[in-house]
């Protein structure tokens, strides 16, 4: 059986950890407030915020097209890049630029990626969203080892075997049969997620279709992704992340992070505090939570006291049935809310910040919208979205099943991050759902953790014995599921048989064995 290596043993080391073994649930969940973990401070100067413009990142182009089919061939390797005004920070990065570049997709047509693995450690990519065969999901023991690499250099204590290993190169095929969709990619390496996506292997997944092309939403430069996420940086503006590994030179060990690690710097798209000039014409935003553990209850706030709204038009799994205007975003790590803002309400000269109210502090800040000129605007909402759109009922003969995510003692002094009180194991499978087939999964929790399903999407029709929450409209493939709440779901399994996995999107839950396995049938 595969055990998880010493990052799965959760000390009580963390700041309210021992707390949490005697509280009841109201006090558990006053104790984990809007956070999900401890911040690592950085070790430099902060930069001061709205201080450089929000960048975007390059789309790729394929090295050849053929009938039905793009190729796309990319790398994962360093690079030195300005995050920090004047510093230099090494990232990993595919092509080596942070985020990586986006790809856009077409709904039915194969995308074919060769990457090529020019790091010194394993990798595994995993097309979050994706409708994927199990051999290209990006399984996390599938590991690429690096170019000129022995197979027998990592083994069990270093990622683990037991998957598809692939030398220096590895050939990921996504036919696509799905909606369009704000999906994105980042490495998925056993015991290793966390700080090879804090350190940059991450990137946007675009997948359009013509029923999205017919509507007359913003688009062109008017259709921008925001990569949302928080880092912490050493002086010398490298990545500053807790010990993990084979990493030496950090004062911070891994595990006294247990609840996951939080920066103290805010990126956009990469950039520190950012700031986008805008025309008075509306805009959509492709938002994404690409944080390891932070979560986002994001508003718009106007100088004098006033407040932007939002217009929801699509979530994890593409766009809704119909647009729903909403105050406020909520958004766990790995989930994605598309969304439209309209500037022409707003003079010209306006200055609106978008604000994190989940946060403290400078963390509060995320970006900020300069209003610099008017201008005619050619798109609208339309009060029809998806006319494709299907809602899910529940039945009675629908399977039942049920996955509890929480702390659970699995020895003695040993507490571990478990669903239905068992760590990862590579060879266990907890489910066999069959193809094609809706079943009703139940997920509850001790503490915030963003529950991700791999190939199935699904629906919310309950959270805590309630309706669902305004963030829960759509198809989704993650959830936020709150401290001692209990969240419904109906899910779809579509695609592909094979072996999959679900698991805690809080990237430091996941990589201390907060996954496991089923087997589509």
């Amino acid at each position: 059986m595969r055990r998880p290596s010493r990052r799965g043993f959760l000390g009580l080391a963390a700041a309210g950890a021992g707390a949490a073994v005697t509280v009841g649930a109201a006090g558990w969940s006053r104790l984990a407030g809007a956070s999900t973990g401890r911040v690592l401070a950085s070790a430099g100067p902060l930069p001061k915020p709205f201080g450089v413009p929000l960048p975007v990142p390059p789309v790729a182009r394929p090295v050849r097209t053929e009938r039905g089919a793009d190729f796309y061939e990319v790398e994962q390797r360093e690079g030195r890049v300005e995050i920090l005004p004047g510093r230099k920070t090494t990232v990993w990065g595919y092509d080596g630029i942070f985020p990586g570049p986006t790809f856009a997709a077409r709904s039915g047509r194969r995308t074919v990626l060769r990457v090529r693995n020019g790091l010194a450690v394993p990798t595994v990519t995993h097309l979050h969203g994706g409708v994927t065969p199990p051999e290209s999901d990006g399984y996390p023991t599938d590991l690429l080892l690096p170019v000129r690499c022995s197979p027998d250099r990592f083994h069990d204590g270093h990622g683990g075997h037991g998957g598809r290993t692939s030398v220096g190169y590895r050939t990921y095929e996504y036919p696509l049969p799905q909606r369009a969709a704000t999906l994105w990619y980042h490495d998925h390496r056993m015991d290793f997620s966390a700080p090879q996506v804090w350190r940059g292997l991450a990137g946007f997944f675009l997948v359009g279709d013509e029923e999205e092309d017919r509507l007359p939403l913003p688009g062109g430069d008017r259709d921008i992704p925001l990569m949302l996420c928080d880092r912490s940086f050493e002086e010398d503006g490298s990545f500053r992340y807790p010990t993990h590994g084979h990493d030496h030179g950090h004062d911070h060990d891994h595990d006294a992070f247990p609840d996951g690690v939080l920066g103290d710097v805010q990126l956009v798209n990469g950039a520190p505090w950012p700031v986008l000039e805008v025309s008075t014409v509306r805009y959509r935003f492709r938002l994404l939570n690409a944080s390891n553990a932070r979560r986002y209850r994001l508003r718009l706030e106007v100088g004098g006291g006033g407040r932007g709204r939002f217009v929801q038009i699509g979530s994890d799994g593409g766009l809704l049935a119909a647009p729903r205007p909403l105050g406020a975003v909520d958004m766990a790590p790995g989930e994605r809310c598309d969304v439209v803002v309209d500037f022409a309400g707003f003079p010209v000269g306006s200055r609106i910040v978008l604000r994190n109210e989940a946060a403290e502090g400078g963390m509060r800040d995320v970006m900020r919208f300069h209003v610099a000129r008017r201008a005619r605007d050619d798109s609208r909402v339309p009060a029809r979205l998806a006319a494709s759109f299907e809602t899910l009922a529940p039945s009675a003969a629908m399977p039942v099943r049920v996955f509890d995510f929480r702390r659970t003692n699995v020895g003695e002094d040993r507490r571990m991050w478990t669903i239905n009180g068992r760590p990862f194991d590579t060879d266990s499978v907890l489910a066999s759902p069959r193809l094609g087939s809706v079943e009703r999964w139940r997920f509850s929790s001790d503490f915030h953790h963003p529950v991700h399903v791999h190939l199935a999407q699904f629906q919310v029709v309950a959270r805590g014995g309630t309706p669902p929450a305004a963030g829960d409209a759509g198809w989704k493939d993650t959830v936020d599921v709150r401290p001692y709440e209990v969240v419904e779901a109906l899910v779809r399994f579509a695609g592909y048989k094979g072996r999959y996995m679900l698991h805690c999107h809080n990237l430091e839950h996941e990589d201390m064995a907060m996954m496991a396995n089923f087997q589509v049938v």
